[in-house]
């Protein structure tokens, strides 16, 4: 069953604020640094947008690889329980294609689905796992299904 809260009525108690962040080093560097902002349109109902920046370098004796990925998505969610939400959200990536030379960007946009968990640590704050399928796969894109995403929302 969903929590009942007190109702909110400021727009900005309906505001929560979270995303991702990830590193690897060695061979492969990856950076990644998604924040996102939602507003929480019902009790079990939230919208939001985000922002997608990734560093990826790649080095051995054959290659030196360094490129920048960068974009946006909008995303929806509906909460089942207090715990358990379905998500949708269209992702937008200018990337850098490696499969010709000279190296050009290629625009990706990719429509995605699935579901996730809150482990909530306070009333209004959570650690996010959520399993997502990209239905628009491409030769560009940058990820292969299924796709997971673990981050920390405030806010919620």
């Amino acid at each position: 069953m969903l929590r009942k809260h007190a109702p909110k009525s400021d727009f900005w108690d309906k505001l929560y604020t979270g995303g991702n962040l990830g590193v690897q080093f060695g061979t492969v560097t990856f950076i990644e640094v998604s924040p996102l902002v939602g507003y929480k349109i019902t009790d079990r109902i939230s919208a939001g947008i985000g922002a997608t920046y990734q560093y990826y370098e790649y080095h051995d004796k054959y290659y030196d690889l360094k490129t920048n990925v960068y974009g946006g998505r909008v995303f929806g969610r509906y909460f089942f329980t207090d715990y358990l939400f379905a998500h949708a959200e269209y992702e937008y990536l200018n990337l850098e294609a490696f499969d010709f030379y000279p190296r050009r960007r290629v625009e990706v946009g990719s429509l995605m689905a699935g579901g996730g968990y809150v482990q909530r640590f306070g009333e209004h704050s959570g650690i996010v796992a959520m399993i997502l399928y990209n239905f628009t796969e491409s030769l560009y894109t940058p990820y292969q299904n299924p796709i997971i995403r673990i981050g920390v929302n405030f806010g919620l």
